[in-house]
């Protein structure tokens, strides 16, 4: 494998695809949505093609527009530990939610995860958008934007020291002596906090990777903040490369206070690729999935964003602009912004902006010839844009195996993604290193 720096290639798994009315086209296999075996065949095409990881997104509530698109949950730490079964080396990103799960809980999800795996596992920390989750959980309502970070901090301290409550040798299993485990060297952590008080330690050793590796996907304010102290990959969406530039030199800078060099951090656009053998049959294969729109799924995904409805508004009229307020992002904020900024540099009509956004929720779409994906690729790779991409195909399993099967081998003949595995863990396949115990020798002399 060449020495220079290599794409990071994660396959984001959405059921059906991730076009809204993916579920709809002829080439869909949407009658396999609760099917485990198509989900295992997916990551093991994925893995025939060395990619790192496989990504399920999740949450804790039923979408309000189920009506109309393949769009509810399951719990994908089950899922992935039955793919972990039928592959060896990629990856496995499972979504929880540090608003509406527990650390101890969560962290024995995660290890056993590592562990049945040999070291694939990753996390993808969210804290939850949906507001109707609250109500799953016995909350009255949902916590604020602000008071979520601020118990998913206190979380990621509390599940960081749970993953590291066994010292790496801790575990000894030896029966001649008759030590099972050396019991100084595993550790309570007795955590009182305003969140969480929780006595640890864990029940289970430490992972193969020290702890999962940690992905986070949030673009607010405290999102980047977040990002920037814990992350170790970031999921993020931009529809243009000059936007995914700003976010990754901001990040990479936001990083340095933290005493965190620029390779710590694998940042990851999304990609949804439309790819034809011309340009014209592209674009062709997305107005197909563009046609199957169905606008009542489509307006209530842009309310949940811009926390506007413009059911009733013509659709071929102009975004009414005046509406969205910009002071305050009242939708998903980390699309918010992405959103104004397509109606502010596209000013285009409101039946327009729903396609933009049907291909991937605000994901870079992008249709093409296998060539022209590649060639975009290495211009945000190459340019500061990105360290890798999340592909976000807009059907399974058609959309994945094009782009495997023909934007691969370009990517590979230019030096830029692996002809094979060089590890076996996540970690390994992202460059990062394994980390230590804070309670061993070297970064308790640190400390």
């Amino acid at each position: 494998m060449s020495n220079q720096r290599q794409l990071v290639l994660n396959l984001f798994i959405y059921p059906g695809g991730h076009h809204e009315a993916a579920w709809r086209y002829k080439g869909s296999w949407a009658e396999r949505i609760l099917d485990i075996t198509f989900y295992q065949e997916l990551a093991q095409r994925a893995e025939a093609s060395k990619f790192d990881a496989i990504f399920f997104a999740d949450g804790p509530a039923l979408a309000d527009n189920v009506r109309y698109a393949q769009r509810f949950r399951f719990e994908p730490i089950t899922w992935l530990a039955a793919i972990a079964a039928v592959t060896k080396r990629i990856g496995l990103i499972a979504t929880a939610s540090t608003t509406y799960t527990e650390p101890y809980n969560l962290a024995r999800l995660f290890a056993s995860l590592d562990h049945l795996s040999q070291g694939r596992a990753g996390w993808n920390i969210v804290t939850t958008s949906a507001p109707q989750a609250a109500q799953n959980f016995g909350l009255p309502e949902h916590p604020s934007h602000h008071e979520r970070y601020e118990r998913a901090r206190e979380y990621l301290d509390v599940i960081s020291r749970l993953w590291d409550s066994w010292e790496d040798d801790a575990l000894v299993n030896d029966p001649i002596s008759g030590i099972f485990a050396d019991t100084n060297k595993i550790h309570t952590l007795d955590h009182v906090g305003k969140h969480f008080r929780v006595r640890g330690p864990l029940n289970i050793s430490r992972v193969p990777q020290g702890r999962p590796v940690y992905v986070q996907a949030g673009a607010s304010d405290d999102g980047r903040a977040f990002a920037a102290h814990f992350a170790e990959a970031i999921f993020t969406a931009h529809q243009t490369v000059d936007s995914a530039k700003a976010f990754y030199t901001d990040i990479k800078r936001q990083a340095r206070a933290f005493d965190r060099g620029p390779d710590e951090i694998k940042i990851l656009p999304g990609i949804s690729p439309f790819i034809g053998s011309t340009q014209a049959e592209a674009d062709r294969l997305q107005d197909e999935f563009n046609a199957l729109i169905q606008p009542e799924y489509s307006l209530t995904q842009l309310r949940q964003m811009i926390g506007v409805d413009l059911t009733g508004y013509d659709l071929d009229g102009p975004v009414p602009r005046h509406l969205i307020d910009t002071a305050s992002a009242r939708g998903v904020a980390s699309r918010f912004k992405l959103v104004v900024d397509i109606v502010d540099r596209e000013k285009p009509t409101i039946r327009q902006l729903v396609q933009r956004l049907a291909g991937a929720r605000g994901h870079w779409v992008i249709a093409g010839t296998p060539e022209k994906i590649a060639d975009n690729i290495q211009t945000w790779f190459e340019g500061g844009a990105a360290d890798g991409f999340n592909v976000m195909p807009p059907w399974l399993p058609g959309g994945f195996d094009v782009f495997a099967e023909q934007v691969v081998p370009i990517l590979r003949k230019r030096g830029l993604f692996r002809e094979d595995y060089t590890g076996t863990t996540l970690r390994e396949h992202y460059g990062l290193a394994r980390p230590a115990s804070i309670y061993s020798n070297a970064v308790k002399a640190i400390a």
